[in-house]
């Protein structure tokens, strides 16, 4: 495997002045970003079919054993606050459990058993989406994960840093973050890691645009938890509704911080019109607006 070869270029990394060592290591990160540069298609295509279930779907669930679990975990989670994707629509499988997170489970990712039985339990069917990570791409719990679900139907995506892996071979949808040689061989939290995390970053939040949860480059759909999101939230409402600051709180307020609602109600429409007018459009704020700003449309403003 690639990630677990030795570079020759870095043999004597551990004699070298501190700041040369650091250098190498941080042009190895913007190298992995670099690596990913030319799966842009392939993430688009992913993120597409994933929306395109997730409409009318289940759960986003997320797979990995490890470095490539915990980065996978981390994507996940931090789906909730920034665009308000429901928990009870998130899962997790990670090789060893969640304590795994924090602490190492020895064995873990070579139980296939456990793998099986994790998918079993889920219930999985075609609505669901299943992303599994691993840098070397043949991590037997991962592999095993997503074979396993996608026998159910759902739709599987694969992220791994070596080129003709089980992994890439077991999902509909592979992406290949083709890295290679660590810094330090075999320590894949480094240049794999980060180019894992590019790939989950990216087709999460393209899976979100997708979904009509972005706006004009705004998170309309984030939860607004805290005085520094509620003044966010009043300013995407002056920018998007086009009406002053008194207008967009008081909006807020009737949308009980629905950001996608209250834009609506500050362009003239009831919390019962706003609410259909989402569900018309499956979501999607833009088309919603669009509809309003229509010659028929009633633009009036509270």
């Amino acid at each position: 495997m690639s990630t677990e070869t030795v570079d020759p270029r870095y043999i004597d990394l551990d004699s070298w002045p501190s700041e040369y060592a650091v250098e190498a290591m941080l042009e190895g990160q913007m190298a992995a970003v670099a690596a990913v540069a030319d799966q842009s298609s392939r993430i688009a295509a992913a993120s597409i079919a994933a929306a395109e279930r997730l409409l009318d779907g289940n759960r986003l669930v997320y797979v990995g054993a490890g470095t490539s679990g915990r980065i996978a975990v981390q994507d996940g989670v931090e789906l909730t606050p920034t665009y308000n994707w429901p928990s009870e629509r998130l899962a997790f499988m990670m090789a060893g459990g969640m304590t795994a997170l924090a602490a190492s489970v020895e064995g873990a990712e070579d139980n296939i058993e456990r793998a099986v039985q994790e998918v079993e339990a889920l219930h999985l069917d075609r609505r669901d989406v299943v992303i599994g990570v691993a840098a070397s791409g043949r991590t037997p719990y991962t592999v095993e994960a997503i074979k396993a679900a996608r026998k159910t139907g759902a739709l599987t995506i694969a992220i791994a840093n070596n080129a003709d892996s089980a992994l890439l071979e077991a999902a509909e949808h592979p992406v290949l973050a083709a890295t290679g040689s660590e810094v330090v061989a075999g320590s894949t939290r480094m240049k794999a890691g980060t180019a894992q995390k590019v790939v989950l970053n990216t087709l999460s939040t393209a899976i979100m645009l997708r979904l009509g949860l972005v706006c004009r480059g705004l998170m309309v759909n984030m939860r607004v938890s805290n005085v520094k999101l509620q003044q966010r939230a009043v300013l995407m409402l002056c920018r998007l509704a086009k009406v002053d600051q008194d207008k967009a709180e008081k909006a807020l307020v009737i949308a009980q911080n629905d950001i996608r609602k209250a834009v609506l109600v500050a362009m003239g429409q009831s919390i019962a019109e706003a609410e259909k007018t989402l569900a018309d459009c499956r979501g999607n704020l833009r088309q919603a607006m669009e509809i309003l700003a229509a010659p028929s449309g009633d633009k009036g403003l509270l």
